[in-house]
């Protein structure tokens, strides 16, 4: 596992018991992933570990499959472009070309740019991550919605997560509008789903920040992990 000791800091970081239940992790989901590199990358098991160590460890303490309904992972070597629905006042539907980083689809499939990947898995403490971002979108899609509530243990955990998104959200939203400073980047204020990826980015590599600003946050988000990463830090 030389590539997840030079290419993820986090990962020596780790106790040993998690490193390994990390590594077992990453052999089920390379085994029952297929990668294809787009835009001309020549995909390298760099590549495809580096995504994937960074993928399992959202998942590294869930039993079963990482990603069950995880088909594929295309990687472009940078930014690359894709089309979206514009929605005009009137009513009018018309298509244009965005420039993106990442994707996650609900049919399985997660969208990669290589240079994206190794920027976010090298630098750990600036909160931009687009691995865990993208994935982040999988767990929550995964009981079908992209609506920021991934599936939970309980109906207590329900209640409580969804009283850390409402009010997590609308304090985001209240402070990008105001132009106030925020712990988590300003594109979660978008919406539920986005707030849960941006607060699944910070958790991991902002903890300690988190932990001191938004306990409620970094509790709700370390019950559904069942991890700690304030702990790796010190």
């Amino acid at each position: 596992m030389v590539y997840l000791e030079s290419n993820l800091p986090l990962y020596p970081r780790l106790p040993e018991a998690l490193k390994e239940q990390l590594r077992v992790q990453i052999g089920q989901f390379v085994a029952t992933t297929f990668f294809e590199g787009c835009g001309g990358l020549e995909l390298t098991d760099e590549m495809i570990l580096t995504v994937a160590g960074q993928a399992c460890l959202l998942t590294v303490n869930k039993p079963g499959r990482p990603y069950p309904n995880l088909r594929t992972v295309l990687m472009y070597p940078g930014t690359y472009s894709s089309s979206m629905e514009d929605y005009a006042i009137d009513g009018t539907i018309s298509k244009k070309r965005v420039a993106r980083l990442g994707e996650s689809w609900g049919s399985g499939t997660v969208v990669l740019a290589w240079d994206a990947v190794q920027k976010g898995a090298r630098n750990i403490y600036d909160g931009h991550n687009v691995t865990l971002h993208e994935f982040a979108h999988q767990l929550d899609q995964l009981d079908g919605a992209s609506d920021g509530v991934p599936i939970l243990r309980s109906r207590e955990a329900y209640q409580t997560w969804g009283h850390v998104l409402v009010e997590g959200l609308a304090e985001l939203q209240d402070d990008v509008f105001s132009g106030r400073k925020t712990l988590l980047d300003a594109y979660g204020a978008t919406n539920r789903a986005e707030y849960f990826a941006v607060a699944t980015e910070t958790f991991f590599e902002k903890p300690k920040q988190m932990q001191a600003k938004e306990p409620e946050l970094y509790a709700a988000l370390s019950e559904y992990y069942q991890l700690s990463p304030v702990e790796w830090y010190d």
